[in-house]
This record gives structure tokens, C-alpha cells and sequence, in this order.
């Protein structure tokens, strides 16, 4: 049975009737990792009323010993009932807000800066709507150890033998369903073992909301069919990876699509255009919250549909940005690069300023390019005004460290902790000494 959650009378009546016996409180760390605390039901009154208290010293990004205390408050439109498939005893969730014990709202909550640029878009008349593509790979596991042998060897689309995996995805759309999440597409991607599954776009919060819970869920069904499912951007080398190409779209506050002028040549709006041009003019300073791993940057490469150049097209792959054919209020542009590995609530949050941004700039985006650009030679590139995005992470961390729309956006906080997390794992990174490394170098030099 479907309920509809307005008041937290509402959350205590079902609750009662379906005789939950725990509630998750979930939440998100800076990393977009997961995190829950799970109570007694017998508590549930209580956490809605005033909150559950944590210790927040060993969450990423979060708090320093000396301002560990933190209060999550669930919000009661968001709770679900868990499926059987996910939690066999009676369990309820809710998503909650991150508060100090002031009372104030927490700003290294990253929902609440995805939270506050999503007012800002509203004090200008829009909603930002968003639709991700969430790719992912199945594999094997040996003796309860992972490996990166692919569960299948069927290609983009296969209805045949060897798309094994059609029961996977029917049971986390299945599990999705419980948790009020509805799957439109679910189909087997390019590479052996890869897939996608897609939900309906809507504004930019509750999808985020939905990308956790996606990946989330993904997992655990997965390893109930005895399988390993990762969002890892590239985990095979010389196939293609695993991206999570973002539709947006703005519409104004009475339903209409900001983005389509019925009386342009390609229906296309200069409020369109002005957020295009913000996302490529700021695409640098962002990257690092859209590609946030060192693996994100093995995926960015020619060859493999992703893209690795800064421009935009009407039908183009190879561009960064693409404008899909549907029009009217489907009209939208989809971003290519962002990957599954980041924080959704950040990487829509730093789309939408990005967006924002052109639209009060004014920002005009060059001539669309529709040649194959990796076919290009770099002076072609160059005579088109076409640049690189950043090549590894700590180039993507170098652009993001002087940028004031990315600290701005993000407050100061999650700021200064993501740069410091991440410049940590890129230095990590770059100390090591590979395999790759030891059979190159070590018998010829």
C-alpha cells in the first residue's frame, strides 16, 4: 500500500500499523557516502520532534573532535517502508537534515547547499530540474573476494543469452518501486558487465535524494544474486566506463521550460544558451565536484564516448554538452562528464551556480561544433576555440582551489574539507609506484 507523508502524525500512525520495529536515519557524508543511524521505533516520536543526537568526529568532512555534537532531523514527507528484499524485519527510513545544537543548520550538510542554491534559482523564478544517467558495473565475486570479471559479456541494448543480469536490474526496479522511486529505463550498456538504470527527472533535491538511495539499494540486490555492484568511473582498463550524464532544465514557477523559445531556429531559449555558456566558461572549476575520484580522470579520455573537450553540440557525443532533439517541455541540455563516485547534492549544486552564473553574465556560449572531435587535430581544436577539461585530479583541485563561484556555492566549510580530503588522495595517488610502473621501467633502466 501507497501512503503519503505530510506531518510526522502521519509517519507514527503508519508506522504503528505496518509494526515497523527500527528506523534509519540516513544521511550523506561530503564524499556522498551513505550514512545512517538506526533507532528503536519506540524512539521514533522523539526523533521526529527534536532529533537524535551523533557523534560526528569520524564522518567525512563533517566535524573536528572539539565540534563533534550534531543533531539529525528526519524530515516525515520522506519517509518509506523498506522492502523485504533490502531489510527482512520491519524497517522504516527517513532522510534527515544535519543540525548543530544551536539549532542551527550545519553548513557542511551538503543537502543543505545543493538546499540553498536551488532558493537562490527560485528567487529568480526557476526550478531546477535534473535527470541522471546512473551507470554501473556488475561483477564477479571468487570466495567472497571481488574482482573486476564482469558478471556478462552482452554489449549496449542485447536482448539474447547473454544479458545475465535482466533479473538484477528487474529487482532493484522492483526495490526502487517500494522506496516511491519509479524506473522509466533500465538496459545493458556498452561494456561486458555494465548497466544503466534511469529514473524520472525531477528537481534537483529529491533526485539527489534518489541517486543515493539508487546505489544504495543497486548494491545490496546485487549481492543477494551473489554479485559485486560498483559506481567506480573505470574499473577495466580499455573499455568504456561508467558516467552519469545529467539532463537539467529550468522551469519557471508556473510549469513552463525556460529553456525553449518556440520562435528560435532550434527552439532553443537565450536563457538556454546563457546556462550553457556558464556551464562550459566555470566546466574547470567544477570538475573536481563532478569527476571527484583519481579514477574519474581514466574514464575522460578519447575513445571511449566520454568526453575530454570543451564545447557543445545539437547532436554531437563527442561534445560536452549535448542538446537533446525533444522539445517543448522536454527541452534540456545534458552534461556528459559528471561519474557516479561524487556527492549529488554537491554536483548539482555546483551545475546549477555554474548555470545561474551565465544567466546573470549573460554568458553566450561559442557556435555549437558537430564534428567528431576527437577526430580533430589540435590546431583544428585550437581554430574552434575548443579546450581540454582538467587531465587528473589534482589539475581538477588546482582550478577549484581559485574558484569563488565553487566556495561561494559550497560555503566555506565543505569548501576547505573536500580541497583538503581530495588533495590528500591525489597526493597519496601520485606517491605510488605501480605495476604498471615496475614492468615498464625496472629491467630496462
Amino acid at each position: 500500500m501507497k501512503y503519503e507523508f505530510k506531518s510526522k502524525e502521519d509517519v507514527l500512525e503508519v508506522a504503528k500499523k505496518e509494526k515497523i520495529v527500527f528506523v534509519r536515519l540516513q544521511f550523506a557524508d561530503i564524499l556522498g557516502m551513505p550514512k545512517n543511524i538506526v533507532i528503536p521505533v519506540s524512539r521514533l516520536e522523539e526523533a521526529l520532534e527534536e532529533g537524535i543526537p551523533f557523534d560526528a568526529s569520524s564522518i567525512a568532512g563533517y566535524a573536528t573532535i572539539e565540534e563533534s555534537d550534531m543533531i539529525a532531523k528526519p524530515d516525515p514527507q520522506s519517509f518509506v517502508i523498506l522492502p523485504e528484499t533490502i531489510e527482512q524485519k520491519r524497517t522504516g527510513k527517513l532522510n534527515c537534515d544535519i543540525y548543530e545544537p544551536n539549532n542551527r543548520r550545519f553548513m557542511g550538510d551538503t543537502k543543505y547547499a545543493l538546499e540553498r542554491i536551488m532558493k537562490k534559482a527560485k528567487n529568480k523564478g526557476f526550478v531546477y530540474n535534473v535527470g541522471p544517467e546512473c551507470e554501473f558495473f556488475l561483477f564477479k565475486k571468487e570466495d567472497d573476494h571481488l574482482t573486476t570479471i564482469p558478471h556478462d559479456s552482452a554489449g549496449y541494448f542485447d536482448l539474447s543469452h547473454r544479458d545475465l543480469a535482466e533479473g538484477v536490474r528487474a529487482d532493484i526496479s522492483l526495490a526502487l518501486e517500494a522506496f516511491g522511486i519509479t524506473t522509466y529505463t533500465s538496459h545493458h550498456e556498452v561494456s561486458n558487465g555494465q548497466h544503466e538504470i534511469n529514473f524520472h527527472h525531477s528537481d534537483a533535491i529529491t533526485t539527489a535524494d534518489r541517486v543515493i538511495t539508487l546505489k544504495y539499494v543497486t548494491k545490496v540486490i546485487a549481492a543477494k544474486h551473489g554479485l559485486y555492484a560498483t559506481f567506480m568511473p573505470k574499473p577495466i582498463y580499455g573499455i568504456n566506463g561508467s558516467g552519469m550524464h545529467t539532463h537539467q532544465s529550468l522551469m519557471t514557477l508556473d510549469g513552463k521550460n525556460a529553456f525553449y523559445d518556440p520562435n528560435d531556429k532550434n527552439q532553443l531559449s537565450d536563457t538556454a544558451r546563457y546556462f550553457i555558456g556558464g556551464l562550459l566558461k566555470h566546466i574547470k572549476e567544477i570538475c573536481a565536484i563532478l569527476n571527484p575520484t583519481v579514477n574519474s580522470y581514466k574514464r575522460l579520455v578519447p575513445g571511449f564516448e566520454a568526453p575530454t573537450y570543451i564545447s557543445w553540440a545539437y547532436r554531437n557525443r563527442s561534445a560536452l554538452i549535448r542538446i537533446p532533439s525533444r522539445r517543448g517541455k522536454g527541452t534540456r541540455c545534458e552534461l556528459r562528464n559528471p561519474d557516479p563516485s561524487g556527492n549529488p547534492y554537491l554536483q548539482f549544486a555546483v551545475m546549477l551556480a555554474a548555470g545561474l552564473k551565465g544567466i546573470e553574465e549573460k554568458t553566450m556560449p561559442p557556435d555549437p561544433v558537430e564534428k567528431n572531435i576527437y577526430s580533430l587535430t589540435p590546431k583544428e581544436r585550437e581554430k574552434l576555440g575548443i579546450d581540454d577539461l582538467p587531465a587528473n585530479l589534482g589539475h581538477a583541485l588546482s582550478y577549484m582551489s581559485e574558484s569563488n563561484l565553487v566556495q561561494e556555492t559550497l560555503g566555506d566549510h565543505i569548501y576547505n574539507n573536500f580541497l583538503h580530503v581530495k588533495q590528500k588522495e591525489w597526493e597519496e595517488y601520485r606517491t605510488q609506484i605501480t605495476k604498471w610502473e615496475i614492468e615498464k621501467y625496472l629491467s630496462v633502466l
